[in-house]
């Protein structure tokens, strides 16, 4: 069955931006799709968090990840230490690197990433950025991604795509799903 898993970021939950609208639209495609809560993501060490995150989910051939923000590297550690290849990964606004402006070290996090088991545990990944991302999850930490994974980058002047503290509720993101497959 194909599913799904969208991933909040940092001091955010299941019911901040687009990312309930994106379940019920994956919903009516035939997806299970899941918004869990992480209160503690990119406030906990990885190796304490990590192990609980993989306990919680399924994943298979016609999994899709989605992580905004401190949910996209969460992504990079999973795809690390799972033994499948899942169809789809989508990683919006996010980072592989400590951000000059972050307020805390970023636990979320790895020192290193192994770029090829990543690679090899995703067919399909995007990197959606913007030029202008208040919290430096920017068009160049998406280079970064890019540059190690392939995949598809796409570039956008849209902010962090949902802020509270920067009053960008962005209720939905039509982007997404025409990614999805």
């Amino acid at each position: 069955m194909k599913n799904a898993v969208i991933f909040h970021g940092t001091d955010e939950n299941p019911d901040s931006y687009w990312y309930q609208w994106l379940a019920c639209q994956l919903r009516a495609r035939g997806y299970r799709a899941d918004v869990p809560f992480y209160p503690a993501i990119n406030q906990e060490k990885l190796a304490d968090f990590l192990p609980q995150v993989l306990a919680n989910h399924e994943f298979n051939s016609e999994t899709v990840l989605i992580g905004h923000s401190a949910g996209a590297p969460l992504i990079l550690s999973i795809l690390e230490r799972i033994n499948v290849e899942i169809a789809q990964a989508v990683l919006v606004a996010g980072y592989s690197q400590r951000r000059a402006n972050a307020k805390n070290m970023d636990p979320i996090l790895q020192e290193n990433y192994n770029w090829d088991r990543i690679r090899g545990h995703v067919k399909d990944i995007y990197f959606v950025n913007s030029v202008v991302d208040p919290w430096g999850c920017d068009d160049k930490q998406g280079r970064i991604m890019f540059d190690q994974l392939g995949g598809t980058h796409i570039v956008r002047d849209e902010g962090h795509f949902g802020s509270t503290s920067n009053n960008q509720p962005y209720p939905t993101f039509e982007l997404l799903i025409r990614l999805i497959s």
